[in-house]
């Protein structure tokens, strides 16, 4: 499917929403693919059926990747609590009446995770989650996709990827040099261990003329 249909894919959403029951849908893909900004339009366009938890919110603190001599590999797989995603999502699956949930977000002005920041709601019937590794077979993430109701595989040309990913490091703060040399050897490394995953997937979403990340 390509992702300037946008009401092609909101449309299968909406379907997954109205199953009556609480449904997780997750889109995964490489760094800068835009699965943060798919997922933001199609919860928003979904109303109050959907909510958006960022798999991101379970990045480790800065201070304990630096203890664990990780910070210059973040968004590496061990980088994350991918078993406590995982546990959450467990929790997400079966909403207990009355009870709101509250997931971690993930700041990038302040490159940290936020906690209790994502309120869940239980009659909300569609979980809508976004992140790289939701389809990675490997370790503590494996359990990742069989928490899933549908997975989507988000691609798009490398070389808008890397040019896109280097443009938001420098959003960001960082000097043009560096985010380049960042993106080389961190965020393309996490793109080669992700791309397995498209086989994974239940729907495989190309960029068209679609948003941008």
């Amino acid at each position: 499917m390509d992702l300037s249909d946008l009401t092609g894919l909101t449309a299968r959403a909406r379907r997954l929403a109205r199953t009556g029951e609480r449904r997780i849908l997750g889109i995964a893909g490489p760094p800068g693919a835009g699965k943060s900004t798919l997922a933001g339009r199609i919860t928003e366009a979904l109303g109050s059926l959907a909510v958006l938890v960022p798999m991101d919110g379970f990045h480790l603190a800065g201070a304990e990747l630096e203890r664990l001599g990780r910070a210059d590999r973040k968004g590496a797989p061990d980088t994350f609590d991918a078993a406590g995603y995982a546990a959450l999502l467990r929790r997400l699956r079966a909403p207990e009446p009355g009870t709101v949930v509250y997931a971690p977000a993930f700041d990038r002005a302040l490159e940290e995770p936020v906690a209790g920041a994502v309120p869940v709601p239980p009659q909300v019937p569609l979980v809508v989650t976004e992140g790289n590794y939701l389809l990675y077979g490997e370790g503590p993430w494996a359990p990742v996709r069989g928490l899933l109701d549908e997975a989507w595989f988000l691609e798009l040309d490398d070389a808008v990827r890397v040019r896109r990913l280097v443009d938001r490091h420098v959003r960001y703060g960082r000097p043009r040099a560096d985010a380049e040399r960042w993106v080389a050897r961190s965020d393309e490394a996490n793109a080669r261990l992700v791309a397995p995953g498209r086989d994974r997937a239940d729907l495989l979403v190309r960029e068209g003329s679609g948003p941008r990340p």
